[in-house]
Parts: structure tokens; C-alpha cells; sequence
């Protein structure tokens, strides 16, 4: 089921930074840039298959061209791309795909996945499944 289309009268992003956890420092620094611009905000989610992440819109006033996010990322994970952990013990985290081995590799649950490798932004590097991360738009 797509949530976000309910007739509440107001959307609420909340991407995290809440309880004990920081707001991601990339993000924080993000929002805060655009402070007093006017933004959209599509308040869609879907977490089952096809997923789908609420989004806040922007407009560029510096009259750069727009990119295609899906020309960016049409071939999915690659080396160097900019990454957010979506699953514990390293949610929220962010890191740079630093490996993408071929072969599958077995995890916790016993199950043979494909993974990446990640470093984090203070150099250490975890490997975990592909699943577990989604990709940064830049």
C-alpha cells in the first residue's frame, strides 16, 4: 500500500534525528542551505517491493540545467557513489561504495547475498547487503 495520499493538510518529513539519533550531518547541512527557499514535498511511501521514499523538492535558482536522476543512477550501485546505511547496527550512517565483489557471501541469517563495501566517513569500512543501503543523489 502507498501511503500519502491521505487529506491530512500537511506532510511531515522526518528523515531521522529523532530519540537518541543525530540527523545524518550531510542532510542537516542540506536543509539548512536551503533554509527560506520554497520547496515541494511529496509525502509518498511505499516499503514493500517498487519502494518508494518520501521526497522535498527545491527548485535551483542558479540556472544550472536539471539532470535526470535516473541518466545518474541507470546503472545502479557503482564504485566511488555516495551511500546511506538503511539497517542496523550502522543505520544512517553515510560512505562511499568501496568494493562491489561478484560472488554472493553468506550474512547472519545464513542466506547467500549480494554485498558492497562501504567507507564510512571516518575511514573504517563495513561489508554488508546490497539491500542495506540506498544511494545519495547528489
Amino acid at each position: 500500500a502507498i501511503t500519502g495520499s491521505e487529506k491530512k493538510g500537511l506532510t511531515i518529513v522526518v528523515t531521522e534525528g529523532f530519540g537518541e539519533m543525530k540527523m545524518a550531518k550531510r542532510t542537516f547541512e542540506l536543509l539548512t542551505s536551503l533554509e527560506g527557499r520554497m520547496a515541494s514535498v511529496n509525502g509518498a511511501t511505499q516499503i514493500r517491493a517498487g519502494v518508494i521514499r518520501p521526497e522535498v523538492i527545491v527548485p535551483r535558482t542558479d540556472g544550472g540545467q536539471a539532470v535526470s536522476p535516473k541518466s545518474e543512477l541507470e546503472g545502479g550501485l557503482a564504485l566511488g557513489m555516495a551511500v546511506r546505511i538503511i539497517r542496523q547496527p550502522n543505520f544512517g550512517r553515510i560512505g562511499r561504495v568501496a568494493a562491489l565483489p561478484v560472488e554472493l557471501m553468506d550474512i547472519e541469517t545464513e542466506s547467500k547475498v549480494r554485498v558492497l563495501e562501504v567507507e564510512l566517513e571516518d575511514g573504517t569500512r563495513v561489508v554488508l547487503p546490497r539491500a542495506n543501503v540506498e544511494i545519495i543523489e547528489s
